[in-house]
C-alpha cells in the first residue's frame, strides 16, 4: 500500500472511531438513560459512568493527536481493557451471548485504526535503498 492510501486509511479509521468514542464518552458524562440502567444491570454504581466517560473522551483526544506515541500507545490499550471488561461483566452476570457481541465488535473495530497507526509509523520511517553500482 503506497504512504499516501496508508495515511487516509489511518487518519479515516482513527477519527472515525475518535468520534465513536467521544460520543459514548460525552453520552456517559450525562449519564444518558440507556447507560444507567446497563450500568445498573452490570451492578456498577452509575458514578462510573462519569469516570468512564471523561477516560473515553480523553481517549479519543490521545489517539488523535501526532506528538506522543506512548500516550496514543495507552489510550488504545485503556480501549482495549473497556471493550475486554465489558464483555466479561456481561459474561460474569450471565447475560446472553448475544449481549456479548457488542464489546467484541467495539474491540474488533478499535483494531482497525490501531492496526493502520502501526502501518502508518512504519511507512513514514521506511526509506528505500539506493542501489549501488
Amino acid at each position: 500500500m503506497k504512504t499516501n492510501k496508508i495515511s487516509i486509511f489511518y487518519w479515516v479509521s482513527t477519527i472515525v472511531f475518535a468520534l465513536m468514542m467521544l460520543a459514548d464518552g460525552l453520552a456517559g458524562l450525562a449519564h444518558e438513560a440507556t447507560g444507567v440502567a446497563v450500568m445498573k444491570h452490570l451492578g456498577y454504581p452509575e458514578y462510573i459512568l462519569t469516570i468512564l466517560g471523561i477516560a473515553k473522551i480523553l481517549g479519543a483526544l490521545a489517539i488523535i493527536q501526532t506528538k506522543f506515541d506512548t500516550l496514543k500507545e495507552w489510550a488504545f490499550a485503556g480501549f482495549t481493557i473497556n471493550f475486554i471488561g465489558a464483555c466479561f461483566s456481561r459474561l460474569a452476570i450471565g447475560d446472553p451471548a448475544g449481549e456479548l457481541i457488542a464489546p467484541l465488535v467495539a474491540l474488533l473495530i478499535l483494531s482497525v485504526p490501531y492496526y493502520a497507526w502501526k502501518r502508518y509509523k512504519a511507512a513514514k520511517s521506511y526509506t528505500p535503498q539506493l542501489a549501488v553500482r
